[in-house]
């Protein structure tokens, strides 16, 4: 019998390996940090060059994101009464006044709801399907899995034309239940793949008793199956959502108005005279915060969503 000591690293291994994710951290978060500044600049102070690090933090960015604005004449600007509030007297000091509010509140909307809801459907309809591979002797079952695998396989842009005519005729094009339905198709592979991988790794011997005490198939499902998966059912949610959240093509494609969500209309936040790249960063900022705070909310979940399977009992 061979044995195997495991050796401790040293202090080099230490250093160098905190080293790299020191790094590597950085890297990651520099854009980030980048975006978030660049909310807090004025328009000059974002487009200078060399770039400015050190600035006078404003909330012109904001303003402008959330308002809409004309840029008058001296003599009109110079008549108008004195502004009302914070917004006014920002958007005076830019020499525009404010028309009204802007249309970003009502795409960022649109995201929450399509975004969550098809995150809800998805997971739903997910866990179902994952307990009845895992569970039930399902014909052809090998070659069902494959097939939804495969869906998630394609390039959006090869289904895209399709999906478009279709939903023209079923009047689906530019609505919330449209994309729902839309991001739920494509998140659903996801879902059952790795809610199946969760339900496998769950002993059938607590459903069997559960059964023998008297509950139902259901029941032993819903108080037995969905408590012990629940950490992959929290993991898998982060992984749809953010795909549903971040998705740009059939947005860009199949929403115009209504159901138009935030990725395709911040790239069209234009400024009074160019384009507003503090307004632009103002979007994108409050675009990372819903999924920032669920992914922190379930962080204690993500790390065994991701490497699930890699150790079994």
């Amino acid at each position: 019998m061979s044995a195997y000591s495991v050796t401790e690293p040293s202090k080099a291994s230490k250093w160098a390996a905190g080293l790299l994710v020191t790094l590597y951290t950085i890297i990651t978060l520099l854009p980030l940090v980048w975006i978030i500044s660049t909310s807090f600049k004025t328009g000059p102070d974002s487009i200078s060059y060399p770039p400015k690090v050190f600035f006078d933090p404003t909330v012109e960015g904001y303003v402008n994101l959330f308002t809409t604005r004309t840029r008058p004449a001296v003599s009109e600007l110079e008549a108008l009464p004195p502004p009302d509030g914070l917004m006014e007297e920002i958007a005076r000091r830019q020499g525009t006044i404010i028309t009204g509010p802007s249309r970003f509140g009502e795409r960022f909307m649109n995201s929450v709801i399509i975004g969550f809801g098809s995150t809800a459907l998805s997971i739903f309809l997910g866990t179902l399907a994952a307990y009845a591979f895992s569970r039930f002797k399902v014909p052809l079952k090998d070659d069902l899995l494959f097939f939804i695998l495969s869906t998630r396989m394609m390039p959006p842009i090869a289904v895209a034309i399709p999906i478009y005519l279709m939903y023209r005729e079923l009047g689906l094009s530019d609505t919330h239940l449209g994309m729902i339905l839309l991001y739920t198709a494509v998140n659903i592979s996801l879902a059952v793949w790795l809610l199946k991988g969760f339900i496998d790794e769950i002993p059938r011997e607590y459903e069997e008793a559960a059964l023998i005490d008297g509950y139902t198939r259901f029941q032993a499902f819903r108080k037995v199956v969905l408590p012990q998966a629940a950490t992959g059912i929290a993991s898998t949610a982060i992984f749809c959502l953010i795909f549903a959240w971040n998705e740009y093509a059939f947005a860009v494609l199949l929403t115009s108005g209504n159901a138009q969500t935030a990725p395709p209309f911040i790239p069209t936040i234009i400024g009074v005279g160019g384009q507003d790249w503090p307004a632009v960063a103002a979007g994108a900022t409050l675009f990372l915060l819903p999924v920032m705070i669920f992914t922190i909310l379930l962080r204690k979940h993500l790390l065994r969503g991701i490497t699930f399977g890699a150790v079994r009992k």
